[in-house]
């Protein structure tokens, strides 16, 4: 991938469920969508598989299909693989971003956000956040309580007064 999803982004969703990819975001999937052509839309990948997130991940098509064949590789049948499969390929969804550059969020998709029509009708806000080779959707509302959480669970993290890029391995070079 020569571009990352970076950044976070706060989009409204509208009554109707829609809501606007990032400008930013909407380059690298239609650089990772590998039919996507000039007046064509570009298609990305939803996830929303996993009981321990509160967010929806989005995958490029390319790089779904690089996790694809990292689960092919796991052994038929084995717990790992079949919890991939269920998590990662069967609860998610292929969407395709509209000429307005928006997708509607799928009610799947709503209800693992635990977002509700009220809430829509009222303008609900979604975070995009950028994790480099995908995003992720939030709820405006549990993004913010996320982040404050890992505030404080990562304090220790980072000795006081280092520089955060000392936590990165030793070959790596600024």
């Amino acid at each position: 991938m020569s571009e990352a999803f970076r950044g976070e982004f706060n989009q409204k969703v509208d009554a109707k469920a829609r809501v606007s990819i990032p400008a930013p975001f909407r380059r690298i999937l239609e650089a990772g969508d590998p039919s996507f052509t000039s007046g064509s839309r570009p298609r990305f990948v939803i996830v929303y598989g996993g009981d321990n997130r509160d967010y929806l991940e989005c995958y490029t098509v390319a790089e779904m299909g690089r996790v694809e064949t990292k689960i092919a590789r796991l052994p038929m049948g084995s717990p790992q693989r079949r919890y991939l499969e269920r998590n990662m390929i069967t609860l998610s969804l292929m969407v395709e971003i509209d000429d307005d550059g928006r997708i509607v969020l799928p009610q799947k998709g709503r209800d693992k956000l635990g977002v509700s029509s009220e809430e829509m009708k009222e303008g609900l806000e979604a975070v995009f956040a950028g994790t480099l080779n995908k995003f992720q959707i939030w709820k405006g509302a549990t993004y913010e309580a996320e982040l404050a959480k890992h505030a404080a669970a990562e304090a220790d993290v980072l000795p006081e007064g280092a520089d955060m890029l000392s936590l990165l391995p030793d070959d790596f070079e600024v």
